[in-house]
């Protein structure tokens, strides 16, 4: 069975970078034809796709969301992280880390990240 595990600050300020790290264990990351994503949802509002990175590394990015994410991965640790520049209180959310394609899905139980000066 698939286990995403995020972990992240908690609380940033407006203006800084967010580090968040998902840690997989019962597949690997680079198991082919799997895919790794990141999912956030604002409060009382839906689930939002952040950026994925496929088992090749290749990434993928919500157009909206591209040019303030970079989305990456560390294959020893089996890893693969997100980080949101020049946050806003409008990034405020719980980010989930997912598991798709040629493994099983799994979420991760998500990491609230509030923005708030």
């Amino acid at each position: 069975q698939v286990h995403p595990q995020e972990s992240g600050p908690g609380l940033v300020k407006p203006s800084q970078t967010v580090s968040l790290t998902c840690t997989v264990s019962g597949a690997s990351i680079t198991t082919s034809d799997s895919a790794w994503a990141w999912i956030r949802q604002p409060p009382g509002k839906g689930l939002e796709w952040v950026g994925t990175i496929a088992f090749d590394g290749e990434t993928y990015y919500n157009p909206s969301l591209r040019s303030r994410s970079f989305v990456s991965r560390n294959t020893l640790k089996n890893q693969f992280s997100l980080e949101l520049s020049s946050v806003t209180p409008e990034d405020t959310a719980v980010y989930f880390c997912d598991s798709w394609g040629s493994v099983p899905n799994s979420w991760g139980q998500g990491t609230q990240v509030t923005v708030s000066s």
